[in-house]
């Protein structure tokens, strides 16, 4: 998986990852509140500093916004201008106006935690901020006690979202990497299903261009030899169509056996009691792609539209061919039902096969669908 360029947007990557719940920015928009406390201090305590204090949070939220919602747009940007700013406005306010100003190590803290990008730089950068923080606390009042919570505090604040963040980009690149192992498996899947259909037809095809030019040339002179060749030219050509349509069955339907499985399954899940009557026969490959499609389409029809409680699949052989019908009891809706992509689609492979596809309302209520697959595709 290829690295993003430098300079490429954090917010652009969450909403290309994650879509409109990726991180950003306004979340640690309410952390704000927490300078409140400086001020009220000032406030509280009486002194002339009230200006400069309203002035010094004024600077201090207006860098921390600047700062995070940077960090989210370029990274690099912000932490080489913004944050540095705010760490310094942080640094002389607290020294300036007195130990109620700590709090702002810890607004800090969460700017460099959303900023500093590598969870190792990040954590680095966090601590030598609660250093600086027990520092300055520790030489405004000389309280080894509070020094615990100080550092703790400031810590942890920085470090969390730095964790969280890491964690979105983590889960980004598992989620891109599980997109890129999907591409890759679709296109060998392409790749194998190509090389089958070559292996299939090649010889085959490369047989049938000698025998019609065996046919060119004996059939003025040779004509019954020439019926011959052509002969074998039609059968090679009829296996040919045989082993395509078995192949393309194949990759397109899981087989009947496979989807009655599933479908006793899925309607189970539903709530959907199902009587299956299967008699034991070897279908063509063909044939048992066909109506396993046939299941699939029938059941999801069933659980979308029906309504149905009950649901029947009987199979049948005979000398009209092998026929598969689902029955439930549900509300019906033969006309809306044909007018779908899903029992369009199923007809045209039904019809492909000289087979027969009809769907109807039972007259006790209910709905059926009937598929006739003929002798000699059966």
């Amino acid at each position: 998986m290829s690295t993003p360029p430098p300079g490429r947007c954090r917010d652009e990557q969450a909403k290309r990852r994650f879509g409109d719940e990726g991180p950003d920015a306004d979340p640690f928009m309410i952390w704000l509140f927490m300078l409140v406390v400086p001020l009220w201090s000032t406030i509280d305590g009486g002194t002339k500093s009230l200006w400069p204090a309203i002035g010094g949070v004024v600077a201090v939220a207006a860098l921390y916004v600047w700062t995070v919602r940077l960090a989210f747009v370029d990274p690099g940007k912000a932490e080489r201008l913004p944050l540095p700013l705010l760490a310094a406005a942080t640094l002389v306010l607290t020294i300036t106006l007195g130990d109620g100003w700590g709090v702002l190590f810890t607004l800090l803290a969460i700017a460099t935690g959303v900023t500093v990008k590598g969870l190792k730089r990040a954590s680095v950068a966090i601590l030598a901020v609660t250093v600086a923080a027990c520092a300055v606390s520790l030489w405004l009042d000389g309280d080894w006690g509070a020094l615990i919570g100080q550092g703790w505090g400031t810590y942890t604040a920085g470090l969390v979202p730095a964790i969280i963040l890491q964690l979105f980009d983590v889960i980004g690149e598992l989620k891109e990497t599980r997109e890129e192992l999907a591409r890759t498996a679709v296109t060998e899947e392409r790749l194998r299903f190509a090389r089958d259909l070559h292996d299939l037809l090649g010889h085959t095809l490369s047989v049938m261009v000698v025998k019609a030019e065996a046919v060119r040339r004996l059939l003025p002179g040779r004509p019954e030899t020439a019926a011959q060749q052509a002969g074998d030219i039609e059968r090679l050509g009829r296996d040919a169509l045989k082993d395509v349509r078995a192949a393309v069955s194949g990759y397109r339907g899981r087989g009947l056996t496979s989807e009655l499985e599933s479908a006793r399954t899925v309607l189970g899940d539903a709530g959907v009691s199902l009587t299956t009557r299967m008699p034991v026969v070897e279908l063509a490959p063909e044939a048992d792609a066909l109506l396993g499609w046939a299941v699939r389409e029938g059941v999801t029809n069933l659980i979308r539209h029906s309504g149905a409680r009950t649901c029947e699949i009987d199979l049948s052989v005979g000398d009209n061919g092998t026929v598969l019908e689902i029955r439930d009891d549900g509300r019906g809706g033969a006309p809306q039902a044909t007018s779908g992509n899903g029992l369009r689609g199923l007809r045209e492979r039904v019809t492909a096969t000289g087979g027969l596809l009809d769907v109807a309302d039972l007259p006790a209520g209910g709905f059926r669908l009937r598929v006739t697959v003929p002798q000699e595709a059966a």
